[in-house]
């Protein structure tokens, strides 16, 4: 059922660093609409407008979506883990800054290894690889640790939604590898969590008391399907379909990436100030992606 995935080449790591930009751009995308939509149901949204792109695709391409192949029950699961991570996150900045919530939710490429150092034997990491990714999430720590020691108040109930949510995010990949959505195309196992997303998300707003839709300006709608489109349907259907070749373990230190993207996007679209520390952590994130993918004998 597992067919064998390979070490990242040239193609993977273009894509990764591609993907990253896109995600950390997000970040920006997400500040802007938050003016206009409230957190979880701009997630709702998002994933509405990703699974209706998906279908047309779907539907242009002629790819059998609704076949069965043993994947629903679990591609049920994978769906409700991928919209709990977005309500633990949007929940948790309630309680907690946008700096520790960052540091907390990029435990995830850290709980992949883990994960997949469990349940997938060619997964596994060696010392040196395990080096490089505690290595890089130190550097995602640095390049916000001005922002995670200025929080007022107690933070505990964020912080443990951020840890909460990063479980989940790293659930859904190890999942993917783990169970017979492995021999899933990238797009079905997309289509169950934006699909199952766009179901829960919009509840999960409502239950959770948020006004919903307060203003649709032409940036706030810009940045929802920029996020829908963009970053949603397309750059995780990019994702999937380099989890269905490449070793997950391997991939997922790229992540860590997508922060400081987000980081470095800021300072140049909103003029937000750069800390001395950020390129210290851009250093270390490099040495651990590097050590995670270097080539072992």
């Amino acid at each position: 059922m597992f067919s064998e995935r390979k070490p990242a080449d040239a193609l993977a790591v273009s894509m990764m660093i591609v993907l990253c930009m896109c995600w950390g751009f997000q970040q920006i995308t997400i500040k802007v609409a938050t003016a206009g939509i409230s957190p979880i149901m701009q997630a709702g949204i998002r994933s509405i407008i990703a699974t209706a792109v998906l279908l047309v695709w779907v539907r242009l391409r002629r790819i059998p979506l609704f076949g069965r192949d043993g994947t629903l029950a679990v591609g049920m699961v994978a769906g409700a883990l991928f919209a709990g991570e977005f309500v633990f996150i949007y929940t948790g900045l309630v309680h907690t800054t946008a700096s520790r919530m960052v540091v907390f939710i990029y435990l995830a490429p850290c709980f992949t290894a883990l994960g997949l150092q469990w349940f997938v034997p060619g997964e596994r990491l060696n010392a040196g690889q395990w080096t490089g990714v505690v290595l890089a999430f130190l550097g995602v720590v640095l390049a916000f640790a001005d922002g995670f020691s200025t929080a007022k108040g107690s933070t505990l109930i964020g912080d443990a939604f951020g840890v909460i949510a990063a479980a989940l995010w790293a659930a859904v990949t190890v999942l993917i590898r783990a169970t017979r959505l492995a021999s899933a195309s990238a797009t079905k196992t997309l289509f169950y969590q934006l699909g199952f997303s766009a179901l829960l998300l919009p509840l999960a707003s409502l239950f959770a008391g948020e006004p919903g839709i307060i203003a649709l300006t032409p940036k706030v709608v810009a940045s929802v399907i920029y996020q829908g489109v963009i970053v949603a349907f397309a750059s995780y259907l990019a994702w999937f379909w380099l989890l269905t070749r490449y070793l997950a373990s391997r991939l997922a230190v790229f992540s860590f990436l997508a922060p400081l993207f987000g980081v470095a996007f800021g300072v140049i679209l909103l003029g937000e100030p750069l800390s001395a520390a950020f390129m210290g952590a851009a250093l270390l994130v490099g040495a651990g992606i590097v050590l995670v993918n270097r080539r072992t004998k």
